[in-house]
């Protein structure tokens, strides 16, 4: 007979009743920040467009795209840069976050992969 994954607590109760369980705690987070890395890639061209008129206009630094693409947000990325036309030309984005999204599908397949499959021959 198979565990579940998560099962309440006395301590965890409360929690378990309000999230119903991590996955959906892990789905509200993936979904949030994909939305942020989203809109912060329009916002950055929002910015860029403005920079051309005004040299005091501030961007979005390359490495704050990075970071919420790593941390979730690869998807968002990914649309952001197709929707808003943005950082397309970039060969560090144009490959960099396809690369990140393979990633962040691969080892999650990989380690169900060994959990459910590979562990239990």
């Amino acid at each position: 007979m198979r565990k579940p994954f998560y099962t309440p607590t006395d301590k965890t109760d409360f929690l378990f009743m309000v999230i119903g369980s991590p996955w959906v705690l892990l789905a509200c987070w993936l979904v949030l920040i994909n939305l942020i890395t989203f809109f912060v890639f329009g916002f950055d061209k929002l910015q860029a467009k403005r920079k051309m008129k005004k040299d005091t206009i501030r961007r979005v630094p390359e490495k704050t795209l990075f970071i919420l693409s790593l941390l979730g947000g690869s998807v968002g990325a990914w649309i952001g840069m197709k929707v808003w036309h943005h950082k397309t030309l970039h060969k560090t984005f144009r490959f960099g976050i396809p690369f990140i999204l393979a990633i962040q599908i691969l080892i999650p397949f990989g380690l169900w992969l060994y959990w459910n499959v590979i562990r239990n021959t």
